[in-house]
């Protein structure tokens, strides 16, 4: 994601943000209010609502824009960026996937997602971003699977079990504890930005942990 975000207020003139986006080479920024709480997003899009509106002919003007609802009426009317904003903004937490990134922009057909923690923005991901993000080498791709796979969400040694990167393509070979921990492997390197492949035959000590007095007990 990028850190340093450019942004708008609600009250900055539309003329400047326009001015922002073809002079920073962006097609659209969050609009924040004074605490960092992201408000919605202005875009190229919602620019050109209001320039369509300007250059229609005044006879048909008003009556196609109430056929085609208020929302699209206020776009045109817009001065500000908080009056021409899409809102509320479609966002993404820190810790979620690039997968799910994607899968937000595709769906809802936009090309930016603002990163919100605890209600304010820290930064935001564009879908250049998703794409930079698959131009990974084999050795970074290995790095993230054992240190936030492995080890930060299975709990278990980044070593404790042969892992290769040839060309995108994972291989993974070895014994974990539960059944569980062998499918929830296989599924987040699936979601790994730059994994092509998997090869995967993971054993299992035991089925399933036994709840005891409110800790999981694994059979002997």
């Amino acid at each position: 994601m990028t850190r340093d975000v450019l942004t708008a207020s609600p009250e900055t003139p539309l003329r400047d943000v326009a001015r922002l986006l073809t002079g920073n080479h962006i097609s659209g920024l969050p609009v924040c209010g004074d605490d960092g709480e992201v408000l919605g997003v202005v875009s190229e899009a919602d620019i050109l609502h209001k320039e369509q509106g300007v250059s229609a002919d005044a006879g048909g003007r008003f009556a196609r824009l109430f056929r085609h609802g208020h929302d699209k009426l206020d776009k045109v009317m817009a001065r500000t960026a908080g009056e021409a904003m899409t809102s509320p903004a479609l966002t993404i937490r820190p810790k979620q996937q690039v997968c799910d990134a994607a899968k937000l922009m595709i769906e809802r057909r936009v090309n930016r997602l603002p990163i919100v923690d605890d209600g304010r923005l820290v930064g935001i991901v564009t879908r250049a971003d998703l794409i930079r993000a698959f131009h990974r080498s084999d050795a970074e791709i290995e790095r993230e699977i054992r240190r936030e796979v492995l080890q930060w969400m299975i709990w278990m040694s980044p070593n404790a079990v042969n892992l290769t990167v040839r060309d995108g393509k994972v291989t993974i070979r070895g014994t974990v504890d539960t059944r569980l921990d062998a499918e929830s492997i296989a599924s987040l390197v699936r979601r790994v930005p730059g994994v092509t492949d998997l090869d995967y035959e993971l054993g299992w000590r035991y089925e399933e942990p036994t709840r005891f007095g409110g800790i999981d007990v694994f059979p002997r």
